[in-house]
């Protein structure tokens, strides 16, 4: 049976467009030749290399063959580096990307670092509002009680940041690299213009949690919609089995991949007040990076994906760690054209 279509209007020659797609490793060089690529990320050691400011190696390994995803616009993209701050930008998108050695385990310090070195290069660019954040750093549920380096890294986040109004954050995702090396990885997608945040009905807002999760909330939105006229993908925050604030179903895998699939439908239900023809569920056109706890159960979760996901959706698997230590399973990614 053939497919009604849809009909769209013209874009403005001038329009910033955003495809994220995942991609053959043996694709680099011809990508980072394309003067419209905005960003490229490969994962895991065996991840090949580069020395250009649009391509970032991402430390976690993956599950099966080790894609790459790349960030694609539709306009010239200019890049560089400005100190410590490696960037790309169609002038109206920009990827940009920072990494910072802790000194002797002080991921506290090295995150408001990296968020200081973040908030002093964004204002004098042309895309000084930020849309999606990703942090990985090593060890991340250490040490008991204020002592855990998330809750260290989320007080040095929001000391980087500086003075920041809650309810314009950017979705963020905060991960664990498994690799032992204590470096900060922060990177990021910003616009010349803010977008629309987004909250979850079954979820308390990051930055409303309760003192029990540490002296700073963490400072994030649960999705970011794109600015009017500027057409990205709905940007999903790291997502998992949270309803409230407190971690449901810690002994099973399986029902916290379904409360996390739960919390996604909730989410881009909320999101249809501004943008009623985001697709209700994901489709080809979403991308999703999943991040699970325990190596061995990697080849579970790549069967409980395959069962509950149409073949025709791109997923990535990645040996990581949770934020928090009952968090098996967690999940972010791109939803909607």
């Amino acid at each position: 049976m053939s497919q009604p279509q849809t009909t769209h209007a013209p874009r403005p020659v001038d329009a910033s467009h955003l495809s994220v797609d995942y991609v053959a490793a043996e694709a680099l060089d011809a990508l980072l030749a394309d003067d419209q690529v905005l960003a490229v990320f490969g994962f895991g050691p065996d991840a090949p290399g580069s020395d250009d400011p649009r391509y970032l190696r991402v430390p976690l390994s993956p599950y099966g063959a080790a894609p790459l995803e790349v960030w694609r616009s539709t306009r010239p993209v200019v890049r560089g580096r400005d100190g410590a701050v490696a960037w790309a930008s169609d002038g109206t998108l920009q990827f940009g990307a920072i990494e910072v050695d802790e000194v002797d385990g002080d991921i506290e310090t090295a995150g408001e670092q990296a968020y200081a070195l973040l908030s002093q290069f964004l204002p004098g660019s042309a895309t000084p509002h930020l849309l999606r954040v990703w942090n990985y750093l090593d060890a991340i549920t250490d040490g008991e009680g204020d002592d855990e380096r998330y809750r260290q890294f989320c007080v040095g986040r929001a000391r980087g940041l500086g003075q920041f109004d809650d309810t314009h954050l950017p979705a963020a995702t905060g991960i664990g690299r498994v690799d032992g090396v204590r470096t900060l990885q922060v990177y990021w997608l910003a616009c010349n213009r803010p977008g629309t945040p987004v909250e979850n009905p079954r979820q308390v807002s990051a930055y409303r949690y309760p003192r029990q999760y540490g002296l700073q909330s963490p400072s994030f939105a649960r999705a970011m919609l794109p600015p009017a006229g500027v057409e990205t993908p709905m940007l999903l925050s790291g997502t998992a089995a949270v309803v409230g604030h407190q971690t449901l179903h810690p002994e099973s895998t399986e029902a916290q991949l379904d409360e996390t699939f739960a919390n996604f439908q909730a989410l881009i239900a909320s999101a249809h007040r501004h943008a009623p023809s985001l697709p209700e569920a994901f489709d080809p056109a979403s991308r999703l990076k999943v991040y699970v706890r325990d190596a061995e159960e990697l080849p579970l979760v790549a069967a409980l994906l395959d069962a509950r996901l149409p073949a025709s959706v791109p997923r990535l698997l990645l040996h990581a760690t949770i934020c928090r230590r009952d968090l098996r399973v967690e999940i972010d990614g791109v939803h909607g054209a």
